[in-house]
């Protein structure tokens, strides 16, 4: 009994000690992080896991060198063991807290509220994913080790050892859908092909970047949903990145009207338009016809802004203004179908039909000049021959 409560002594003691020391490296860090981030996130982030890391140490060392190995050998290698695995565990836990201290002082260095913020975006993605990979290696490194403790483990562990070949193969086609996500994660983050708060265009769908981990992407769309993809889905599969170089962004607003349209005065009116906004970038502004079919004239305006929450607004305001200037200033040029109207007769100018003359018949075999493309004249000629191929006589194909 006395062996017992020399122990219990001697581990609060150790116990309370390694607590007094935790506060007074707290204190002085604190105290010496005014005017260091590094500090300052140290003492913020690493305080609680170096306290619990110190405490079971001190305590397992107590106990360690206060009981004989004849006293109560039993109880004392159970809790030695357990001892063990909470100092195991709580290194790990420091180890991972002085890692995410240092991932942070380094994103502090890179500001993502500046409006050219790309290599900040970056860096921050890079970051963030190995901050992933490093966890997760220590969270299995830490598991693996607290394993290895217990002595049945270890006796398999040669067993083990030599069929890792195929137990290797084996999980690697079970995960192959999980390793390539990871492996995927990895290529976005160091590829710079997609960073976070980029602005994409992925299923139709127009949104920003908002998580992205190894296996999967967050994206959220305009309207505040959120489209869930995996990493291979961006390694694999086509999709447009607006802010990949610079967020400024082009837009278009179309419009079908009549042919009678004041082009250069809609022109004008385009400019005098994006130039009372403040959407407008300054960059672009033209105003084009983009095609001349079926009774209309398409026209298309494309202006620029510098982002595209900006350019979305521009373009909806561009569409608002020239429809309500064409419908107000020149309703003429609104689209129209036109109907010609006429009696039996057809004597009315547009209806007027010259005279049928007697067709020429074709002997049999004959074939007219304008009914073949490649032959029937000498151009129709020159066209076979361009055609023919390097072994084939034109000859064999008339």
């Amino acid at each position: 009994m006395q062996n017992y409560l020399e122990t219990v002594a001697v581990v609060l003691v150790a116990a309370a000690t390694a607590l007094f020391v935790a506060a007074v490296v707290h204190r002085v860090t604190r105290r010496l992080g005014h005017r260091s981030r590094f500090m300052t996130e140290l003492t913020d982030h690493a305080h609680r896991p170096f306290q619990v890391a110190a405490t079971v140490l001190a305590v397992q060392f107590a106990v360690r060198f206060t009981t004989g190995y004849a006293v109560g050998t039993g109880w004392r290698q159970a809790l030695l063991h357990l001892l063990v695995l909470a100092v195991i565990a709580s290194a790990a836990w420091l180890v991972a807290a002085l890692l995410v201290v240092v991932e942070d002082t380094a994103l502090a260095r890179f500001r993502v509220d500046v409006p050219d913020n790309r290599h900040a975006r970056r860096v921050r993605t890079q970051v963030v994913m190995l901050r992933r990979v490093t966890i997760a290696v220590i969270v299995i490194l830490t598991l693996g080790v607290m394993l290895m403790t217990f002595p049945s483990v270890r006796g398999i562990g040669a067993g083990v050892l030599t069929s890792a070949g195929v137990v290797g193969v084996v999980a690697a086609l079970a995960a192959q859908s999980l390793l390539g996500n990871v492996f995927a994660g990895l290529q976005l983050a160091f590829s710079d092909a997609v960073r976070l708060d980029d602005v994409v265009v992925v299923e139709g769908e127009w949104g920003r970047i908002e998580e992205l981990t190894l296996s999967y992407v967050v994206v959220q769309i305009w309207d505040d949903r959120r489209l869930i993809l995996p990493t291979s889905y961006f390694t694999s599969t086509p999709f447009q990145n607006w802010t990949r170089t610079e967020a400024a962004v082009l837009g278009t607003a179309e419009f079908d009207v009549d042919w009678a349209v004041p082009v250069q005065a809609m022109r004008e009116e385009l400019r005098r338009l994006v130039e009372s906004t403040d959407l407008w970038d300054g960059r672009v502004c033209v105003l084009q016809v983009t095609d001349a079919t079926g009774g209309t004239v398409r026209i298309r305006a494309l202006v620029s802004a510098a982002d595209a929450g900006s350019l979305w607004d521009l373009r909806c305001l561009v569409r608002e203004h020239l429809v309500a200037w064409v419908r107000d200033r020149h309703p003429t040029s609104m689209p129209r179908v036109r109907t010609e109207l006429g009696d039996a007769r057809s004597d009315l100018p547009w209806q007027w039909v010259r005279p049928r003359r007697p067709e020429r018949r074709l002997a049999e075999g004959d074939v007219p000049d304008d009914a073949r493309l490649f032959g029937g004249s000498d151009d129709g000629d020159a066209r076979s021959e361009a055609f023919v191929g390097p072994d084939e006589p034109a000859e064999s194909r008339r």
